[in-house]
C-alpha cells in the first residue's frame, strides 16, 4: 500500500487497519461499512477509492460502486476497473451505457485480462438484450482455440460454457463446463457442479433411448414374424 505513504503516519496506520478489515471480514455490508470509514479519511488515496469500489460492488450497491470505481479510475488512471464499471451499469439495467464502455477506445487499448474480463461482461449484456447467439460469439477468442486449459482463463470457460447452455447447445457447454472445472483449481466456481448435472442428463437421456430400443426389440422377438402376437 504504498500510496498510504503520501498520509501522516498516525492516519496511515488507521488507514491500513480499515483496509485490512474490509478484505478480512466475510460480512459483505460489514467489509463496505469498513471501506466507507477509511474513505471518509482519505478520499484522495486510489487504492482507498478502489477498496470502497469493490467492497460497494460485493454488497450489490451498483450505484456506489460505479461512482467509487470513477473516482478510483480519475485518482489511479487504471483502465482495469472497466469491466467492473460496464457490469455496473449492467446490473442497473443501463445496457447501452454498459456497451459504450466495453467498445470504448480506453476498452480496445487495455491489457489482455482486462479485455477478456470485458467480452465476459458484454456477453452478460447480450444475454440480456436477448441476443443469445451474439452472446456466444462475444466470448470467442484465441484463448478458446487451444487444447491446452489454462487456469487463468478459467472464468472465460465458464462464462463460454452458460452462453452455449442458454442457445441450446447442451454437449458444448458441457465440454467447456468440463474444462472450467479443470481450471479452477481453487473452487471458485461451479463448474464441476454444473459439469455433472449435464453429464448426468446426458445419461438419462441415453438411457431413456436405450429402453426405448429394448422395447421395441422385445415386442419384434415376442411376434411371430407377421406381425401378429403369438398366443
Amino acid at each position: 500500500m504504498a500510496e498510504l505513504r503520501t498520509l501522516p503516519g498516525d492516519l496511515a496506520e488507521v488507514i491500513a487497519r480499515l483496509l485490512v478489515a474490509t478484505a478480512a471480514t466475510g460480512d459483505a455490508d460489514q467489509a463496505y461499512r469498513y471501506a466507507k470509514k477509511a474513505r471518509g479519511l482519505a478520499a484522495r488515496v486510489g487504492v482507498v477509492r478502489e477498496t470502497c469500489a469493490i467492497a460497494a460492488y460485493q454488497a450489490g450497491d451498483w450505484a456506489g460502486a460505479l461512482a467509487e470505481f470513477r473516482a478510483a479510475r480519475r485518482l489511479t488512471g487504471r483502465d482495469s476497473y472497466l469491466p467492473l464499471m460496464a457490469d455496473c451499469e449492467r446490473a442497473l439495467g443501463r445496457l447501452d451505457r454498459a456497451l459504450e464502455l466495453v467498445t470504448s477506445p480506453q476498452a480496445k487499448a487495455a491489457d489482455r485480462d482486462t479485455r477478456i474480463e470485458l467480452r465476459i461482461v458484454e456477453s452478460g449484456i447480450r444475454k440480456d438484450q436477448g441476443l443469445l447467439e451474439a452472446a456466444v460469439v462475444a466470448l470467442q477468442g484465441p484463448e478458446l482455440a487451444g487444447r491446452r486449459i489454462r487456469p487463468e482463463h478459467g472464468r472465460l470457460y465458464y462464462a463460454y460454457a452458460d452462453a452455449l447452455l442458454a442457445t441450446g447447445r447442451d454437449d458444448e457447454a458441457r465440454e467447456w463446463f468440463g474444462r472450467a472445472a479443470a481450471a479452477d483449481v481453487d473452487g471458485e466456481t461451479d463448474a464441476a457442479e454444473r459439469f455433472e448435472e449435464l453429464d448426468d442428463f446426458s445419461f438419462d437421456d441415453l438411457s431413456n433411448d436405450d429402453l426405448s430400443d429394448a422395447d421395441d426389440e422385445e415386442d419384434e422377438d415376442d411376434g411371430d414374424g407377421d406381425g401378429t402376437t403369438a398366443p
